[in-house]
């Protein structure tokens, strides 16, 4: 079963970001710190007793396709109810249009609770929210009115509608048709992929579907914006009819099994209404709103889903007798030996550094939305782009490398389905494509955060990453041994940036050929840099008589992480540096 990490959770949000500076935030002024802690300990209740029940039965039924619709797993329509009844899809949004107004570190951790506990149900909610941050950015006022408080309750779900058949990542080859009759528009065409398409935990779902209006320009210059409602939607807020638009079937995955993948047609019958959000030939401009929103709620599940695959292997360490004990006589758990300890100090350390690291990005996202100083908010932006791209990739293919170890931990037992430590392998694969793939993100952190500005705001958290590092005491021994560790691997960074971006805009191949490398490194030394604040924080607060257990574990962590897994920056870097020609030249057809 799963357990929140409730003690980590608190002492990140402690400190990865100033608390006080969000306090002091006018939209903000009511959080503080007796807030947090009631919010997450109804999250763990939550996520605990309702969601986590249901993770292996949903996996062994799966959501199932009927002529009527999508028939979830059992429990998922009285767990869905109880999160909406709760008021947990409003914790985040604005209040004037019906949310709590939480800061985006709090929904952070939350979310983390709900991919943990179940992240087939978890995509769901995420998915509304992003739809409604949409609507919300560049929706219209009657828009607003309609959509907005009904999704925002969780009443009504959200989808993302990009992915067709012929139309991947390249969005500038989506076919769907938008033609205009009257106030709204006629949607025809096709989408797949398209996750909680169709359910039947709400009683309307609002689709957002990527489409091009008849004669608008070729590729993504051409594409608009559309909501399109399961059930179109009064005037008054009442349902009227079924929309034109259905699930022709869903897709048999390695994982998520009760999460529905679907098939959606628009536009059997005569078209599906739609109506189009902001201006024409803005679409994907707008998505980005919802995308940009799910990077960092995809990033999250990555280290989510690595947590509880370390709870469970942790569980079984301790409880699997094997072998002589290496300390003593008799037989031993596997904990106590060596190896298997190596692997679980690698899973928890860098689930940690990567929750310190998602935490840091989602406060500085609160900042720079909320902060009274536009200077402040500005550079509060620039961080948050700059990270995006980081936390997505970086925290999702270590998850999946994580939750791999998981089953290692667990040996032979790990591979059969009977202890269910493969699921969170299964479930996880997916997060490094969702929302633009590795690669992609990669390419948007060379190409546009590093390359729009040549670099500017990479070099200012390098300066202040080793401004931090350098004030850390020396007199503490392991406090100074994980310092000094981050600190070489910042400076490392550096110079590793310093080349790249005096390559920017000499060979674009070759700087594509090492991005997911440099962005590797980057999520390697951040995480460095955090544990390193916390290692000091930790230590402070053990002379100051703080939970002993507790904080000497987070000391482990960050030196086992300094030592074991910070080191792969240097492998990165040399990659960097001599690793592009070996890519850029490679002929395809001797593949």
């Amino acid at each position: 079963m799963y357990s929140a990490p409730l003690s980590d959770m608190r002492f990140c949000m402690e400190t990865v970001v100033d608390e006080a500076q969000l306090k002091a935030c006018p939209a903000l002024a009511d959080y503080d710190a007796e807030l947090r802690d009631s919010v997450l300990e109804e999250a763990a209740r939550f996520a605990e007793q309702v969601m986590a029940p249901l993770y292996r039965g949903g996996d062994t039924e799966g959501a199932q396709w009927t002529p009527q619709g999508v028939r979830m797993p059992a429990g998922y329509q009285a767990a869905y109810t109880q999160f909406v009844a709760a008021g947990w899809g409003s914790l985040r949004a604005r209040p004037e249009h019906g949310g709590q107004g939480m800061p985006a570190i709090l929904g952070t951790a939350v979310e983390e609770m709900w991919a943990s506990s179940n992240l087939a149900f978890k995509l769901c909610p995420m998915l509304t929210q992003g739809a409604a941050e949409a609507i919300e950015h560049a929706g219209s006022e009657v828009q607003k009115r309609l959509f907005l408080s009904r999704m925002i309750r969780g009443e009504w779900s959200g989808t993302m509608n990009l992915t067709e058949p012929q139309a991947g990542s390249d969005l500038g080859l989506i076919r769907t048709r938008a033609v205009p009759d009257g106030t709204h528009y006629r949607i025809f065409g096709q989408k797949i992929f398209i996750t909680y398409g169709e359910q039947d935990l709400t009683e309307n779902i609002i689709h957002l579907v990527l489409a091009r209006i008849e004669g608008a320009p070729a590729g993504t210059r051409g594409i608009s914006l559309f909501i399109v409602p399961k059930f179109l939607v009064n005037d008054d807020g009442s349902l009227g009819p079924r929309n034109d638009v259905h699930c022709l079937s869903i897709e048999h995955k390695l994982g998520i099994h009760a999460s529905p993948t679907c098939v959606m047609s628009y536009g059997q019958a005569g078209g599906a209404v739609g109506y189009l959000v902001g201006e024409a030939n803005r679409g994907l401009e707008y998505m980005f709103v919802m995308m940009n929103a799910a990077r960092l709620s995809v990033g999250l599940e990555g280290y989510a889903v690595a947590e509880r695959a370390f709870q469970q292997a942790l569980a079984w360490a301790r409880s699997r007798a094997q072998g002589r004990s290496p300390t003593g006589p008799g037989t031993a758990t596997i904990v106590e030996h060596p190896d298997v300890r190596r692997m679980l100090l690698a899973m928890r350390s860098q689930v940690e550094a990567m929750r310190a690291l998602a935490m840091y990005a989602a406060g500085q996202l609160d900042l720079a939305r909320h902060h009274s100083d536009p200077a402040v908010r500005a550079a509060a932006q620039s961080r948050v782009d700059l990270l995006i791209p980081i936390v997505k990739a970086h925290c999702t293919e270590s998850g999946i490398e994580l939750a791999s170890l998981g089953i290692q931990v667990h040996g032979g037992m790990g591979y059969v389905e009977e202890t269910g430590a493969a699921q969170a392998l299964r479930d996880v694969r997916i997060c490094t494509i969702y929302e633009g793939t590795t690669g992609i993100q990669a390419a948007d952190l060379i190409g546009r955060k590093v390359g729009r500005d040549r670099g500017a705001a990479l070099v200012d958290w390098l300066q202040q990453m080793r401004a931090e590092i350098a004030a850390l005491p020396t007199a503490e021994h392991t406090v100074k041994e994980i310092g000094d560790a981050a600190r070489s691997a910042i400076e490392l960074l550096d110079t590793t940036s310093t080349y790249l971006i005096g390559e920017l805009g000499a060979n674009p191949s070759n700087l594509l050929s090492v991005s997911v490398p440099f962005l590797r490194m980057c999520g390697f030394v951040a995480g460095a840099w955090l544990l390193a604040r916390q290692a000091n924080i930790a230590a402070e607060r053990l002379v100051e008589g703080g939970d002993r257990v507790f904080f000497t574990g987070k000391l482990q962590s960050a030196r086992f992480y300094a030592l074991q897994v910070l080191p792969q920056a240097q492998s990165y870097a040399a990659i960097v540096r001599h690793g592009a020609a070996s890519v850029a030249e490679a002929d395809p057809a001797l593949l």
